[in-house]
């Protein structure tokens, strides 16, 4: 039919657009601050739709927390290894260079974030959104959870000795370039 050729068709040029966007990360994460922006005015002048900015809010806490956590959780490694078989082979090697791989990619981090605004953004034009709440208690309610959470996300960190943010490979002086 011609609405599902169009909607391929749309869907098709957006999946360029973001195929293209990739590494382009500045550019991406300033258009996201941009929208992010545009949502806050909006939300401050309509004063109203704090339990859709409180969702929106947790919703991307919880986008970070998969960003700055990795992929396979040492803690759950642990816990799956408990009930061993027999011997095994090593599964690391502290010499070894292993860039921190992520549980939520950057990419997948921004696009999730950006639709999740997108969303929050279209429901300010719905008045069924705006459920009337005394939206301090909210905000000190998202305050003390955000540093309740990353407190714990810096705990496992420094207990399981990770760091979100890799730099490459190490490089080590002395070696010489030729020869």
């Amino acid at each position: 039919s011609p609405l599902a050729r169009a909607q391929a068709k749309l869907a098709q040029r957006l999946q360029i657009f973001l195929d293209k966007s990739v590494p382009k990360r500045a550019e991406r994460w300033s258009a996201y601050a941009c929208v992010a922006l545009v949502y806050a005015i909006r939300a401050y002048f309509l004063r109203g739709y704090y339990i859709v900015t409180y969702g929106l809010g947790i919703y991307n806490l919880n986008l970070l927390i998969g960003f700055l956590s990795p992929r396979n959780d040492p803690e759950s490694l642990r816990a799956s290894n408990d009930g061993d078989d027999g011997p095994s082979l090593p599964t690391s090697n502290e010499q070894e260079f292993k860039p921190f791989v992520r549980r939520l990619p950057e990419f997948k981090f921004w696009w999730m974030s950006l639709k999740s605004i997108g969303t929050a953004f279209a429901m300010t034009f719905m008045p069924m959104f705006d459920i009337p709440v005394f939206w301090p208690i909210l905000l000190m309610y998202f305050i003390m959870l955000f540093f309740m959470t990353m407190k714990q996300q810096v705990k496992h960190m420094i207990k399981h000795k990770y760091v979100p943010f890799t730099t490459g490979k190490p490089k080590f002086a002395g070696a010489s370039a030729g020869g």
